[in-house]
Parts: C-alpha cells; structure tokens; sequence
C-alpha cells in the first residue's frame, strides 16, 4: 500500500490492551452507523472484539467460520494452541495488522478487523461481499460478431476476465492504491516480454506520483497522467471491452483498471487505433477494409462538411453549378440569416438533442432525439429560419458522427466543426484550410506516453500500415504494432511465425 493512502488515519503502533485498541477504533469510527462492533470472550479466558463495515462483509461465512468456532473452542484447546487463530478459524485469507493506520485501511476494504487482548497487533480476515452488477454486454460498444461481454465495477471480475482471455503467467497485473480518502485499487496490466520496458516503467511512474484525496472513476487517471491536457483529443483509448483489452495487451499496450468503473483505459493510443472497432478482426478482411474506408470518408464528412457549404455558398458561388446554385437560391429567398448563422442555429439544435437523447431514460431518449430532430427541422424550414439545402447537411453530418466507434474521439471532432466553421463563415476556403492545417499541425506534435499521436503514418513506418488506412488479412500480420516510445524497443514484434497453409490431399 503507498505511505500517502493512510494520511488520515495516524501510525500508531496497536497496544497489548483491547480496550486502548477498541476505544482508539470507536473514536475513528464515530458517527460511523454502518460500524458493527461484535465483543466476545474465547475460551472463557481471551478478551475479542470483531468490527467490520455492513454490507461489505459476508455475514454468513463470518458466523460459520469466524465466530462459531471461536466461540465454541475450550479453554484447554485455546491454551494448548497457544492463542494461534490459523488453528481455529478456518479462514484463508489471514494477515496481520501493526498499527491503526493498517487495520483502518483493510477494514475499509471489506475485511473483518479481530482484535485480542493481550495482543499487540490485530488481525485482518478476508471476507469481502458486496452487491454487485452483471456481466452484460456493453451499450456503447456494441458489435455485430464477437463477445458479448463487459467489464463491471468490480475489479477482481474484470482481471478474472482477462486471465480467461490470456492464460498465460506472461500477463503481469501491478496493483496501486491511489487516493488518501477513496484508497481506490488501480490495476497496471501489461505482457511481459512483449511491452516495452521505457512504456511500462513510463506509465507506473505517472501513476505513482498522483497526490489526490479521490479517484472515482478511470477518467481521473486519464486527466492526470496524459501528455497534453489542453488538447480536444484523447490521448488514452477507452474500452469496456475485455476482448479490447486482451488484444491491446498481446499487441504490447498497457491496460489501467480502476476499481469502481468498467472502463479501462489503453496506454499508449494513436488516432488509428480511436477509429478502430473489435469487430474489423473479427470479419473478413475485405468487409473490414470496406468499413474502414467508409468510417474515414465520414469523418472528413463529420468535420469539414458544414464548413465546406458555408464557405462555397458564402465566397465561392461559381463552384456550384448553375441548376443547383438556383435550387439553393430559391430555397434561402426568405431566409434572413446568413449562411455561417444558419449552420449554427442548426448545428447546435442538433448537439442539444443529441446530449438530450443521451440524458434521458432509454425508453425515451431515442425517440425525443429522433422525433425532436424531425419536428424542429420541419418547423424550422417552414418558419423562414433555415434553409431546406442546411437541414440536410446537418442531418448527413450527424449521421456521419454516429460512425465514429470511441465517443471521446467523435466529441474532439465534433467540436473542432465549429471554430472551422467560424473560419469558412469570414475567409472561405481559404478559413478552412488554415483550420485543417493548424488541425495537423497539433496532431503531428501531439504524444501519448511518448508515442506520435499520427503513427506509423507521421513517422513513417511501413511495417504498420497493413493496419492502418486498411487490414491486411490476419496471416499478414506476422509483427506487433511499434508501440515503443521514444527510443525504447518493444522485447518481442513477432506475433506469427508461419501461415497455415491447407492440405490439397484432403477433401
């Protein structure tokens, strides 16, 4: 356990009187409710007391393997044992205690704190439980083809899951305690022998030198330890998938789990693997290829698209031919807003409802995202307010966002529409392309854990590009993505040694 979790609760040595260590508990615990103190007297001769947190301890594997025999046991067999509890209580999970700071930290952990008298020093049991969610498949990484399972809350179900996928004692699991309030268990995950050595030491020791008094969720890690906290774009990829985490792990990646929340967190990440999704390895090659290519085309649509309008319909009228500058003109006759005013107006209604849908309870939230996207384009056009042209740019660029598979990659996207948008509105295409090159420009320097943000495209790296703008077939695969940082080398790039070729002997 790190020394700065336990900064609220003083390293004082227990002493050999259970009433000094029982009043010294009570006071830390008060106006604590959910504290059950239990004292009792084993063998007639030896003062206990038992305290843990309700709701965090299995009661009944407490009465029948802790108290009842404590209980139960003769004065002559407590003495002859010697007051060992290792020979009495049939409990496997069993440490020792030191000083207050200690017992406090398991109990608040889920473990039964035992005190004796005559005793200095307690005894921590292992008996945690409490309620816990399903494994079920996560909603907003659905896919076609591959498992239908998620992570959950609990961190001993989620590296349980990914000791399922990799079985292999290769697959090292570092624990931290982070937090001086919440103590929240943080989960390093790497393959050994496959991780470079620079990543994994780069990313222990971010997460080691984080002083905070709570970590409720992996989103603190993430702002904490990133490169570039100013920038619109994720430089960690998040998942809740296991099958996600277990690729990433085996392709040389790191893994951070926190308790509490079912989303992990990949270290380090480029834009190409954001705009990936599970399910390209677990189609055809062609299909996945075909996808790719679609899911890049709508992401140029997604960002400059609105942008792209504005500023032809604004500065650059000749580019349009002359049947559709005159649809376009007839249509936009009665409106009083200019074109950059008109996207706004319309981009914005747009984001509202799609955060409303969000919001809302599921029942709901789909259909008043879809209806009201409906009904405000309708009454809009026939208000005079926008352009009917505008309400179908808007809409294919909001179906063009839904393509994205990392939500915090799409909202970097679609919040970099607007500034290049304002840019097209007062300087037309030539506002756009400043705005598409300062874009570049701060991706090409942007780093995740050391790694660029662009590669293997900027740096050029030829060996990775067979997974990149397309997906080679998997027998095409033989070497690990470079996910080196700096000039550290991953230990192994190797990942398939032959292609397995048929039988033509065999029917």
């Amino acid at each position: 356990m790190n020394a700065h979790a336990n900064s609220n609760v003083p390293q004082v040595p227990l002493a050999s009187s259970l009433q000094t260590n029982h009043d010294a508990i009570r006071s830390i615990y008060a106006n604590c409710k959910d504290v059950m103190f239990r004292p009792f007297t084993i063998g007639g001769t030896t003062d206990a007391v038992l305290f843990y947190i309700e709701g965090m301890v299995n009661l009944e594997i407490l009465d029948l393997h802790v108290l009842t025999p404590l209980l139960r046991v003769s004065q002559a067999d407590w003495e002859a044992a010697e007051h060992r509890l290792a020979s009495v209580i049939t409990i496997s999970r069993m440490v020792e205690a030191g000083t207050l700071a200690d017992i406090v930290d398991r109990i608040s952990g889920g473990y039964v704190g035992l005190l004796l008298d005559g005793v200095p020093h307690g005894f921590c049991l292992g008996i945690p439980f409490w309620e816990k969610r399903s494994i079920e498949e996560p909603a907003a990484e659905s896919i076609v083809r591959g498992p239908r399972e998620g992570f959950t809350e609990t961190m001993s179900v989620n590296t349980a899951m990914l000791r399922r996928k990799i079985k292999s004692p290769s697959l090292k699991m570092v624990s931290i305690e982070i937090g001086s309030l919440t103590h929240t268990e943080v989960v390093i995950a790497y393959m050994e022998g496959i991780a470079s050595e620079q990543l994994i030491a780069d990313v222990r020791q971010r997460i080691e030198t984080i002083r905070i008094d709570g970590i409720l969720e992996s989103g603190y890690i993430e702002g904490l330890i990133e490169d570039s906290p100013f920038s619109p774009f994720p430089q960690l990829q998040t998942t809740e998938r296991p099958d996600v985490v277990s690729a990433s792990l085996v392709e040389g990646r790191v893994a951070i789990l926190v308790e509490g929340t079912p989303i992990a967190l990949l270290a380090p990440a480029t834009l190409f693997s954001m705009l990936q999704s599970p399910e390209d390895y677990y189609q055809r090659w062609m299909i996945s290829t075909l996808i790719r290519w679609l899911r890049y085309f709508f992401l140029i649509i997604t960002l400059l698209l609105p942008s792209l309008y504005v500023a032809i319909l604004t500065y650059h009228q000749e580019m349009v031919p002359t049947k559709l500058l005159l649809s376009i003109a007839k249509s936009r006759e009665d409106i009083p807003f200019p074109a950059l005013i008109e996207a706004l107006l319309m981009e914005i209604s747009f984001e509202a409802l799609r955060e409303a849908g969000v919001r809302l309870p599921k029942q709901v939230g789909a259909a008043v995202s879809i209806v009201g996207a409906l009904v405000i384009g309708q009454a809009a056009t026939s208000a005079g307010l926008v352009s009917d042209p505008m309400v179908m740019v808007v809409a294919i660029t909001g179906i063009a966002s839904f393509m994205l598979p990392q939500y915090p990659t799409g909202i970097a996207f679609r919040m970099l529409r607007f500034p290049i948008m304002f840019l097209s509105g007062m300087l037309g295409l030539v506002g756009l392309m400043l705005g598409l090159i300062v874009i570049v420009i701060h991706l090409c320097s942007l780093r995740s854990l050391g790694v660029p943000y662009l590669g293997p495209i900027a740096p050029f790296r030829k060996g990775d590009w067979k997974d990149v703008l397309a997906r080679a077939p998997i027998w095409a695969l033989r070497t690990r993505p470079y996910w080196a940082p700096g000039a550290g080398e991953p230990t192994n790039r190797k990942r398939l040694s032959n292609r397995p070729k048929p039988d033509p002997q065999k029917d």
